[in-house]
């Protein structure tokens, strides 16, 4: 089994009226190679005539975002030229690569008539080889996601790299594995994942036990590499986000929106963007 090295508990990080935690970055944990940062916005009820996500108009570059609507909705609009709405239970993969400008904002329905809201947001890193590939969106609602059924208690949607003879949903640019796993109170899993790859652990909501110890919602696991199988049990309802690949092993130097290999690459970046070489949209 793999043994846990340390769990992170998320920080309480609000942004403007959005309750906000986020377990990494942080002090005691920089990466898990090659995720690199989650913020969990939520849960929280909005009252009708509200202002919606604060995410307006930025940009990025060297990274890619994947973010999960739990509850409430996502409008998403780029310099690419890209836009949609996605739903509770859909998903967002965006390439920023070498370079756009986009914002995340609630859609105009939201921001009338209000309701629950619950969003998290992962950054995965890219090799440096891929850091200045060309920029890419995609968006899928939940109908669209790809699912498996683990056992008669634990259920899976199976975002990227697959789960057993289960295809991800999304294509990715380097192999990893992605998915969001809900668990009935007394449900388990196992899950063979190759030492060498890390592991990304999240309690979503929940609490779950894992490698022998209770691990309750809003906290990050970090793994040694060790051993190659997963045992996890859910101790309540729960919803986990897990993740594993292979590092990288690069050098990372993150600053703002950008996430890039050296200082000169940083500054380069916020050249090129003050430069107007990320676009625009009217």
């Amino acid at each position: 089994m793999r043994p846990i090295k340390r769990i992170h508990p998320a920080d309480y990080r609000p942004i403007a009226d959005l309750i906000t935690y986020s377990p990494m970055p942080s002090y005691q944990l920089q990466q898990v190679d090659p995720f690199i940062f989650l913020n969990h916005h939520g849960h929280q009820t909005y009252k009708p005539n509200n202002q919606g996500l604060p995410f307006g108009p930025h940009p990025h570059r060297g990274m890619e975002t994947v973010t999960f609507i739990l509850e409430g909705d996502i409008m998403h609009q780029d310099s690419g030229g890209h836009q949609s709405v996605i739903e509770a239970g859909g998903i967002q993969w965006m390439t920023a690569g070498s370079g756009l400008i986009h914002a995340e904002v609630s859609s105009d329905k939201f921001k009338r008539e209000g309701g629950d809201l619950e969003i998290l947001q992962l950054w995965v890193n890219l090799p440096a080889k891929l850091k200045m590939t060309k920029p890419r969106y995609i968006g899928k609602q939940k109908s669209e996601m790809n699912h498996i059924q683990v056992n008669e208690k634990v259920s899976a949607q199976v975002i990227a790299g697959g789960w057993d003879d289960v295809a991800g949903s999304f294509e990715t640019l380097f192999p990893i594995s992605l998915h969001t796993v809900t668990m009935q109170s007394g449900g388990s899993f196992e899950k063979m994942i190759p030492a060498e790859e890390n592991i990304f652990f999240y309690v979503v909501r929940g609490k779950v036990k894992v490698s022998g110890e209770e691990v309750p919602f809003r906290n990050l696991v970090e793994f040694k590499n060790e051993g190659d199988a997963l045992a996890v049990e859910a101790l309540e309802d729960s919803i986990i986000l897990l993740g594993h690949a292979k590092p990288h092993n690069e050098p990372m130097v993150a600053q703002g929106p950008f996430v890039m290999n050296t200082r000169e690459e940083i500054m380069q970046a916020y050249q090129d963007y003050q430069d107007g070489k990320f676009g625009s949209w009217d």
